[in-house]
């Protein structure tokens, strides 16, 4: 039992599939993948699926490793199914960006199930009017917060692969470690004021033939940061 979904626009290609297995009227399932844009449908389409003897069914979201809103509608889905049917339903195991996702949406990493019915629908901005409730505005700005930082996700995603180019040139011109060039284009970015990923460009453009060298300030934030590392 596998669904799979398109290609999206995360800046990969890393599908969701949601294998699993019925045993009695319990049925596991283990979402693999991404939460983007369609994970509903592919969900909805499983659970469809599932033998009518199903009383039970357990998501376990260790295999999940990126969420963005959709993922809200996912458990909507999973909440919606259980009401309908009578079911037990629950989502657990939630870790990295998924989980914090969560966290900023207000809902319980350990049962996000749990809060929907009472939390529902968040807005998309607080209500103009006078009597708007502290509630409604503390859900309409964990939505903001939750938007920003999916966007800064999607971001860091699009520029992985010149920053891991990037990475790579740092280990052999200085011979440090992964995480050694990791910490000297961050450092790098943060003494010249310039994106992290437009310090990764010019390193990368710099190694190619008669490519560029970086500007003037950001070499000298570069040589800081590597004497830097090396200090320890």
């Amino acid at each position: 039992m596998t669904s799979a979904a398109s290609p999206h626009l995360t800046g990969g290609l890393d599908t969701l599939v949601i294998p699993g297995r019925v045993d009695a009227d319990r049925a596991e399932l283990t979402p693999r993948g991404e939460l983007v844009h369609g994970c509903a449908e592919i969900l909805a389409r499983t659970l469809a699926g599932l033998p009518a003897t199903v009383t039970r069914v357990d998501l376990d979201m260790a295999g999940v490793h990126f969420m963005d809103t959709a993922g809200l509608q996912f458990l909507d889905v999973l909440a919606d199914h259980g009401r309908r049917r009578a079911l037990a339903v629950t989502a657990a195991n939630w870790n990295g960006q998924p989980r914090r996702i969560l966290e900023l949406a207000g809902l319980d990493t350990t049962d996000p199930l749990s809060g929907l019915e009472t939390t529902g629908p968040v807005p998309a901005a607080p209500p103009a009017a006078p009597t708007v409730s502290a509630v409604a505005l503390e859900r309409a700005e964990r939505l903001h917060v939750l938007q920003e930082e999916v966007e800064q996700l999607r971001h860091a995603i699009a520029s992985r692969p010149v920053i891991d180019q990037a990475r790579g040139i740092l280990m052999a011109t200085h011979g440090c470690t992964s995480d050694e060039a990791w910490h000297i284009l961050r450092e790098t970015s943060q003494l010249s004021n310039t994106k992290l990923r437009d310090v990764a460009a010019a390193v990368t453009a710099s190694a190619e033939a008669d490519g560029p060298p970086p500007p003037a300030e950001l070499r000298t934030a570069l040589r800081r940061a590597v004497v830097r590392r090396r200090r320890g």
